[in-house]
């Protein structure tokens, strides 16, 4: 990837940073080679800093950093977009990008996946999630198990409320099981993709 940093007189080049899930753009940087060397190395976004005039990896004293997927250079050779996986909220005021807007993907149930990652974290008195998880691998199967029960029971009868319901609620417990297990409903999708290809 050869990139022209000598196209600006500051030998910076504008970097978009883009979420490689959900697509949104998170912030705008800058970076000089020694920036995306070390973004390169460490696998962490590092910027160059105007006003701090020194490099500096997103996330340094937040904890928040940005995970590098991939990169590439417009047309121009002047200007980076950056795919990342964001650690945390990206802007300094706590937002998830720096205009403010919510980092979720438009898809529900990936965005229903974000909800469950954090309820998770919430004390058990306080969600069902959290409750689940705390009781271990075993529970959560277990109600995936119940749930696809009561899902088939609903199938043979014809009230389409209570077998969409079952549908919903097997659905949403899929999804906890996945997360329960350190997965994400992406990597699903992605092995169906592949035997759809075939």
């Amino acid at each position: 990837m050869k990139v022209d940093f000598s196209k600006y007189t500051d030998g910076l080049v504008p970097a978009i940073v883009q979420d490689i899930e959900t697509h949104k753009v998170l912030m705008l940087g800058f970076m000089n080679q020694e920036a995306l060397t070390k973004t390169e190395e460490t696998g962490k976004v590092t910027f160059f800093s105007r006003s701090k005039n020194r490099l500096w990896t997103k996330g340094e004293e937040s904890g928040n950093f940005l995970e590098l997927k991939s990169m590439a250079v417009d047309c121009d050779q002047d200007t980076l977009l950056i795919q990342v996986h964001p650690v945390g909220p990206v802007c300094h005021t706590g937002a998830d990008t720096c205009w403010s807007e919510r980092n979720h993907s438009e898809d529900f149930l990936l965005y229903l996946e974000d909800i469950i990652r954090l309820r998770k974290q919430a004390s058990p008195e306080d969600s069902y999630v959290a409750k689940l998880f705390s009781r271990g691998i075993n529970k959560v199967a277990q109600k995936v198990g119940e749930e696809a029960v009561e899902l088939v029971i609903e199938a043979k009868d014809d009230n389409e409320e209570l077998f969409l319901n079952e549908a919903a609620d097997l659905l949403f417990h899929y999804l906890l099981l996945l997360n329960a297990k350190g997965y994400k409903l992406q990597s699903v999708i992605d092995i169906l993709k592949k035997r759809h290809s075939r």
